[in-house]
């Protein structure tokens, strides 16, 4: 780990979170306290049920955001990418995190104190306003996410984590899906058992939704897969 590696203000995936609101002295003062980590696929930043002494923020790589069933495996709850920040709410609440954050690929974060965190909330009004529309919008997720395993079928929750990956990661040059992401984490993600995730995939392929080239998919027809019944 490294500490004050490179300036806060020079950093793109700042400029993409709620730091941006931070003044020029504030943005000195995360510089000069938070520390530089990497971690490699598979690594764990966090687990479920730490309380955390800071935030971080994605400055390189995927990281996801896992809960722990009760039949012993992980669902993954949702996938984070440059800019986003960690731990927000917990360090806010002072609870336990109930949730464990992984390293999807190699990921690099910036650590920020709780206390820089807490005292550029108190000091800076629009920062907090920030930090308060994200935790909102986390919220609505969560609301999103429970309102599809209820509504939606499997197939059309397979649809939508395949767009979302799409929209949220991009693709490379020759437009496969940039994150790879094993047929079990889709599974995890939309709450379902792998066989089924494997089922539905072999469909989408031989519907033309999507093609395959060992486990890198392709989207071929966005708009008929966002409308899969």
């Amino acid at each position: 780990m490294t500490r004050g590696m490179s300036s806060c203000e020079q950093c793109i995936a700042r400029q993409l979170n709620s730091m941006n609101t931070l003044t020029k002295d504030e943005l000195k003062q995360v510089s000069a306290c938070k520390i530089t980590r990497s971690y490699k696929k598979g690594d764990i930043i966090f687990n479920e049920n730490e309380m955390l002494n800071g935030v971080y923020c994605v400055r390189e790589g995927i990281c996801k955001l896992t809960k722990m069933s009760e039949n012993g495996k992980d669902q993954t709850i949702k996938l984070l990418g440059e800019g986003e920040l960690i731990g927000q709410r917990s360090i806010i609440s002072e609870e336990r995190t109930n949730l464990s954050a992984i390293a999807l690929n190699d990921v690099k974060v910036c650590f920020v104190p709780k206390e820089q965190i807490l005292s550029n909330i108190k000091s800076n009004q629009e920062f907090s306003f920030k930090v308060l529309q994200s935790l909102a919008q986390d919220l609505r997720e969560a609301e999103d996410d429970l309102i599809n395993m209820a509504q939606k079928t499997v197939r059309q929750r397979l649809a939508e984590a395949l767009i979302y990956v799409s929209k949220s990661f991009g693709v490379n040059e020759d437009g496969y899906l940039s994150v790879n992401l094993s047929r079990e984490e889709y599974a995890s993600i939309v709450g379902t058992a792998t066989e089924s995730a494997i089922r539905i995939l072999s469909q989408f392929k031989k519907e033309g939704l999507i093609s395959t080239q060992g486990k890198t998919i392709k989207i071929e027809n966005l708009n008929d897969l966002g409308r899969v019944e």
